[in-house]
């Protein structure tokens, strides 16, 4: 693989020889631009693999983030309560492959069914006593790591090219981001010399005030900054080395000589942070592609669960200065991430996340979120069996965290190759006239 055509050899050697950091990245990005770059990616076709776990995370995550959602109507309403009428239009907004009405009333330890006052044949649906003590753990959560959502909200508008998100993109990221269900009202006003509200072309956005330094370092460079090789990071800081990606890949693609040659020439190209100003690079470069899956690792490792719906992505692609088929990287780079048809919609989950069917170093949130699955798959179980009335709040208490359906995860392996290879299968970016998977 090269950069340039080779009358430019010379400087290919040396970028080669000498891999940028991302300290010096931002005189390289300056310099690249003035060179003719090119591509070397050849036709590749790889399919699609499924992994069992990964769906698995994905089922269970649909369904607790609908209940999440409906939680938070229940405390916003004025009434303590909504109605079946209220919500029988909700089935899309909350991602379900099934009426509303059924979905609340399959999880009676969250949502307690009892007629309207007025109306008796109209269904009505408050939160449990246990769906409110699980509500009181999160909002502890939210509050003693309120620090971290700052964080991970800087993070993702200092990737853009503006500073700037519109609230329309940002609101669908919210559950994934970990934020409170109010962090525009309470969470964002609390820090005014971190954010500000900005209005362009009728739509209201949310806008960084200034740039922060102590925030502009990527999930892999704290991978290897604090990993056993911190050696390769001390090389890297000093531009001898390239910072790698972690790479899982499905059953049988590591033995392929041209996937593995392939992936060992993509790790040696430089890395470039997601936080570094990418708008002098070559869009059809090997370096830009190499930049595209940095950004996009980085996002998902913001996310809660290390996951999130590719609409969600795509509604970021020109804040974030991604090429028009940047949802190629998915399916192209699948050591990397994963991505899935369930439950009628495209998720992308980022494969180091994730270790036999569960996640790696959850954040507390994911275990509080954890018990709350706990408790609805307890509603299945026993449904109809007075279980509302066996769950005490001691009993929630003594929910183990990780005790949810991650642990019966896939075993090493558990994998198999999915016959229908139409939907994600991958072909080189050169052939523009292709359209976005």
């Amino acid at each position: 693989m090269s950069f340039f055509r080779h009358h430019n050899s010379s400087l290919s050697s040396a970028l080669r020889g000498r891999l940028i950091s991302p300290f010096e990245a931002r005189s390289w990005v300056i310099l690249l631009p003035q060179f003719q770059q090119w591509r070397l990616f050849t036709r590749v076709r790889l399919k699609w693999v499924k992994n069992r776990g990964l769906d698995n995370i994905i089922d269970i995550d649909t369904d607790l983030k609908a209940a999440c959602l409906l939680k938070d109507a229940i405390k916003r309403s004025s009434t303590g309560f909504l109605t079946a009428r209220s919500v029988a239009d909700w089935q899309k907004l909350l991602g379900l492959t099934v009426p509303v009405l059924r979905f609340l009333r399959r999880y009676p330890t969250l949502f307690q069914e009892f007629p309207h006052p007025r109306y008796a044949s109209l269904p009505c649906f408050k939160l449990t006593e246990t769906a409110l003590l699980l509500d009181s753990q999160e909002q502890r959560i939210h509050q003693i790591h309120q620090s971290d959502a700052v964080e991970r909200l800087c993070k993702m508008l200092m990737m853009t090219k503006s500073r700037t998100i519109p609230l329309k993109s940002l609101v669908p990221l919210r559950w994934d981001l970990g934020l409170p269900d109010n962090f525009m009202k309470e969470l964002v006003p609390k820090y005014p010399s971190h954010f500000q509200f900005a209005k362009s072309n009728d739509l209201v956005s949310l806008k960084l005030k200034e740039w922060r330094e102590e925030y502009a370092v990527s999930a892999l460079e704290m991978r290897n900054e604090g990993s056993n090789t911190g050696d390769e990071y001390r090389q890297f800081k000093r531009g001898q080395t390239a910072l790698a990606f972690p790479m899982n890949f499905p059953r049988g693609y590591g033995n392929q000589k041209k996937v593995r040659a392939w992936m060992e020439e993509f790790q040696k190209l430089p890395y470039i942070s997601p936080y570094e100003d990418s708008r002098r690079i070559d869009p059809n470069s090997d370096l830009m592609e190499k930049r595209v899956v940095g950004v996009l690792h980085e996002v998902l490792s913001l996310t809660i669960r290390r996951k999130t719906k590719r609409n969600y992505l795509r509604s970021l692609r020109e804040e974030l200065n991604l090429p028009h088929k940047f949802t190629r990287m998915f399916t192209r780079y699948p050591g990397i991430f994963y991505l899935t048809l369930k439950c009628k919609t495209t998720t992308v989950a980022l494969r180091e996340g994730h270790h036999k069917g569960k996640l790696v170093d959850p954040h507390p949130l994911a275990h509080v979120r954890s018990k709350l699955y706990h408790v609805m798959r307890t509603g299945i179980l026993y449904r109809g069996k007075g279980v509302v009335d066996m769950m005490t709040p001691e009993d929630i208490m003594l929910v183990n965290e990780e005790c949810d359906s991650e642990n019966d995860g896939e075993e090493p392996g558990d994998e198999e190759s999915d016959v229908d290879e139409d939907c994600f299968e991958e072909i080189s970016e050169s052939d523009d006239d292709s359209n976005e998977d």
